[in-house]
């Protein structure tokens, strides 16, 4: 950007997912930003692929006892330890943000453009389920930081010179959590990773995440359970594990964690993927079309702008059991084009994403 100096800031580096990808995207675009976040406690090996092996400059919390397995547990002192960060000596922030870092404190004459995965999820939206199991004063304990983080986060919104949403769905939620506008940019899914398929596929049917509750993993599986002349291969790692396997029929296999070649084989011949989660984009689900297989999916959130109806896949209205056999039911009397569903992939490209991000940066970031 014209010798500018630029800044990127991330909530933290834990381990990698979709909003990584973002920062990765981003630092092949702006080679010579510098690198921010509450923590850094990447590997080497991710270091290497999503970094550039680039140093990250940390907050305090980096520091703190227990931060390598607990940083979580100081979320109290998030809001305090991304303000804490010295950026003013940049012109330009760029902040990857789905818990804090869009909280950054510039100075006068800087330009913030923050690319929001989402508006802090466990204080806006999902603070009841966050919560419902929580003995009643850790709860109320809890509740009372996450209104103080609500607060917080609409304020310091005031920051954001420009906002970039990943999906229209975010671009709501920005719209009623701090009352601003948002772009929609989608972000880069790595396609050319996942090749497609028009041979042979097999009778089965496969979904792939993390196995914590929001993904709602369990009622797939439970879907499953009641369609017994069915087949379905799990893919994942969490909380949830054991107590999938326990929940599993004998029709439903739970694999656990795969590598990723054998996960993209298992995506080029599963009949379909199928995926209940609320997601504010949801990459996985994109990945397997771009090998060629249809999704069936929740018709809410970023998975209703990714999968067409009839064409790339079956969308169903509500994360319950009978909406999932409802929609298989549905997707099996209905044919659908490996080929075109791999074109629909292809709109959520990484070339797509970093031409339109150079594009609103020419425009968008002051020249002087």
């Amino acid at each position: 950007m014209n010798g500018k100096r630029i800044a990127i800031v991330h909530d933290w580096f834990d381990r990698p997912g979709g909003a990584e990808k973002v920062v990765e995207a981003l630092l092949e675009l702006f080679p010579e930003a510098d690198l921010f976040a509450l923590v850094d406690f990447f590997s080497k090996e991710n270091r290497e692929r999503y970094l550039h092996n680039k140093r990250v400059e940390t907050s305090f919390l980096q520091r703190l006892p227990g931060a390598r397995k607990g940083f979580r547990n100081y979320l109290p002192l998030f809001p305090t330890a991304i303000e804490s960060l010295d950026l003013s000596g940049y012109d330009c922030i760029i902040s990857s943000s789905w818990a804090v870092a869009k909280g950054v404190q510039k100075t006068s004459g800087q330009y913030h453009l923050s690319y929001c995965h989402t508006p802090i999820r466990y204080a806006w939206d999902l603070c009841e389920e966050y919560t419902e199991e929580l003995p009643p004063v850790k709860k109320q304990l809890v509740q009372a930081t996450l209104a103080y983080l609500r607060r917080w986060d609409r304020r310091s919104a005031s920051q954001v010179d420009c906002f970039l949403a990943n999906s229209r769905y975010v671009a709501g939620r920005i719209a009623r959590s701090y009352g601003r506008s948002a772009r929609v940019l989608y972000p880069p899914v790595e396609i050319e990773r996942f090749t497609l398929h028009t041979g042979k596929r097999f009778n089965y049917y496969l979904t792939a995440s993390r196995l914590v509750p929001y993904k709602k993993t369990r009622l797939i599986v439970d879907a499953f359970n009641r369609m017994p002349g069915k087949h379905l291969k799990v893919v994942g790692e969490g909380e949830e594990y054991e107590r999938l396997r326990n929940l599993a029929g004998p029709n439903v296999e739970i694999l656990g964690y795969r590598p990723e070649k054998e996960l993209i084989k298992l995506m080029q011949q599963a009949r379909a993927f199928v995926y209940a989660a609320l997601e504010d984009f949801g990459i996985v689900p994109v990945e397997a079309m771009a090998c060629g297989t249809p999704v069936i999916a929740l018709g809410q959130g970023g998975t209703a702008e990714t999968v067409v109806e009839g064409e790339t896949g079956i969308l169903f209205p509500t994360q319950n059991v009978k909406a999932i056999i409802n929609a298989v039911r549905r997707f099996e009397v209905e044919s659908f084009r490996p080929e075109a569903v791999r074109i629909r992939a292809e709109h959520f490209s990484r070339s797509r994403f970093l031409k339109e991000m150079e594009e609103i940066m020419t425009i968008a970031a002051p020249r002087s």
